[in-house]
């Protein structure tokens, strides 16, 4: 028997192997094309500039639903769209999808609170509105462990470097966990439910889970787990 044959985990030869490495590369894509989407949709649905409501969804889903996909989709080996060899390319490209989410995701905060201060409503009413707050706080604390990882030597952090690393990728995971459920409460908000109903609804609903599953699956099986054999 051939000695040389790179055999899958998750089959019994090279061809089961490649047909993994294209679903994965699938999945990746199509999580690419759906944070995509419904960040067009959202926009569209909001008509920016009609109010200072209408921008809240606007750069809210430009944050979490696209630019925080694409932050970490981007660093993944089995991102078909990505032409960028070099890690640190990908390192820069993370760092400014990153920086972009925490811009986006705070501007569309001041538009709400904005919003709500205009029209007298009463803040923190809905579980949408906590979770978006709560996710506001672990990108802060994420943002603040990757700038820990990139300047651990600087800053002369007593926690060593894959350590950093492992809790910058956990803060990662609970960020897209949170941004997922955020994203999924916003569609039973009175001002969705009050424009999409039926099908379209319910299809919606499942939408977010997509890219915010092929996300974590991406941080759990290709970093998390190399980097706790690693400490």
């Amino acid at each position: 028997m051939r000695s040389d044959v790179e055999y899958s985990p998750v089959g019994p030869g090279p061809r089961d192997h490649r047909v993994y490495v294209w679903l994965r590369r699938a999945a990746v894509l199509g999580a690419h094309v759906t944070g995509l989407g419904l960040t067009v949709f959202f926009s569209v649905l909001s008509r920016p500039g009609t109010s200072l409501f209408s921008w809240h969804p606007v750069c809210m889903s430009a944050a979490y639903c696209l630019c925080l996909t694409e932050g970490v989709l981007l660093v993944s080996p089995d991102a078909p769209l990505v032409c960028f060899k070099s890690r640190t390319m990908k390192l820069l490209l993370h760092w400014f999808f990153q920086a972009l989410v925490l811009i986006a995701g705070s501007t569309g905060l001041c538009f709400m609170v904005a919003s709500k201060n205009v029209s007298e409503h009463p803040h923190l009413t809905s579980w949408h509105s906590v979770m978006g707050v709560a996710t506001l706080a672990v990108n802060v604390l994420q943002a603040l462990c990757g700038v820990g990882v990139a300047f651990s030597t600087p800053l002369r952090l007593s926690a060593s470097l894959p350590k950093l690393k492992l809790y910058h990728a956990t803060c990662g995971l609970v960020l897209h966990l949170l941004a997922t459920v955020t994203v999924t409460t916003a569609m039973f908000s009175d001002w969705f439910q009050a424009i999409v109903r039926g099908p379209v609804w319910w299809l919606l609903l499942f939408l977010p889970l997509f890219p915010g599953l092929v996300v974590m699956n991406q941080i759990t099986s290709a970093f998390l787990s190399r980097k706790r054999t690693s400490l």
